[in-house]
């Protein structure tokens, strides 16, 4: 399914690569036959350090094409002060609507008033951007994410958690822990300690474990703020001889941790739909983008304004039904899913 979204993305919609702002430090992909008349969307992403975004990009990409629209995609790479520029360069090319993958929600709260100022509807995709009245709120059900992490742990008897989460400037990361905290409050488990990784850095998760050893040695579970720190802390775990022995959970289904899941090394994972999430959000996103008026039946305050918002919902992984929903879903092959485990 991947691969024929990449190929249509990459020939059928035939992809250009252009310098993105003046400075020359950014690349722009322009996704679709550009026409004077046609609609053009600009799409900010933080970086593409998580796997799934390039997913979510080829996804909208290709079904915003097929709606009659350009998709001008650009990365930030991490770094917050390029995020704004990029931003600055998609409102004066006067894109028809914005969607952004926020680094910092805070840090670029001006520069999307300046994109409402100049009548640009704003989309904030699977992160909230807080205080701005943005036009649209697309996510997953984040508390959801965080109860089903919650669960997990809780069907293996721990009485001693450690939280090893994302940055606090994703607003996604308080969503997943209030629902992950009240699942603990719940049932009497004690949070040992909490750290964040500072802009989704998978690598401070390990290194916290190989400086937290003694401490982690105590823990009956580590929660993690996704997979791909989730992948570092396992590691971490193996040299200290405790991979598999201590239950690790995870979100976003990425290979690694459904590898890790066949083989034992990580509980489960929460599996976010994100053809779903993009495939609604390149729809709504061309609607606001022909001035249409949303028709959405879920609102969420940004801090000062209820907001359109459209909540999708996940699903929680194992062993036991990772071959339905990953495999059958299409989301990963057999091959690669089992790769290290030849015998299943």
């Amino acid at each position: 399914m991947w691969g024929f979204l990449k190929k249509a993305v990459a020939v059928g919609t035939s992809m250009l690569l252009l310098c993105g702002c003046s400075s020359g430090t950014s690349i722009e992909s322009v996704v679709g036959q550009e026409k004077d008349d046609e609609l053009e969307i600009g799409m900010c992403f933080d970086s593409f350090v998580i796997e799934r975004w390039e997913k979510d990009r080829d996804v909208f990409a290709a079904t915003a094409s097929s709606l009659g629209a350009t998709v001008n995609v650009q990365n930030a790479n991490g770094d917050i002060n390029k995020q704004i520029e990029q931003i600055r360069y998609l409102i004066d090319k006067k894109v028809d609507c914005l969607v952004i993958i926020p680094i910092d929600s805070a840090e670029l709260k001006e520069v999307v008033l300046e994109a409402k100022k100049a009548g640009i509807p704003v989309v904030c995709y699977d992160r909230l951007i807080s205080n701005v009245n943005a036009d649209l709120y697309i996510s997953f059900d984040n508390e959801m994410v965080g109860q089903m992490l919650g669960d997990a742990i809780v069907s293996q008897g721990a009485k001693n958690v450690i939280m090893i989460c994302g940055p606090l400037t994703d607003n996604n990361v308080p969503m997943v822990n209030e629902g992950f905290l009240k699942v603990m409050n719940e049932n009497g488990i004690q949070v040992l300690d909490t750290y964040n990784c500072e802009g989704w850095k998978a690598e401070y998760g390990s290194a916290y474990v190989y400086d937290h050893m003694e401490q982690i040695r105590e823990a009956d579970a580590i929660m993690c703020g996704n997979d791909d720190v989730a992948s570092s802390v396992i590691k971490a775990l193996a040299v200290g001889q405790l991979a598999g022995k201590i239950p690790v959970v995870g979100q976003d289904a990425d290979l690694p941790a459904c590898q890790h899941i066949v083989g034992g090394t990580q509980l489960m994972t929460v599996y976010k739909p994100v053809g779903k999430l993009a495939e609604e959000a390149a729809r709504l996103t061309v609607d606001l983008a022909k001035g249409n008026t949303l028709t959405v039946s879920g609102t969420i305050n940004d801090g000062s304004y209820q907001i359109p918002y459209v909540a999708v919902e996940p699903v929680a992984v194992t062993k036991e039904n990772l071959d339905e929903v990953i495999i059958d879903g299409g989301f990963h092959s057999r091959e690669d899913v089992y790769l290290n485990s030849p015998a299943n």
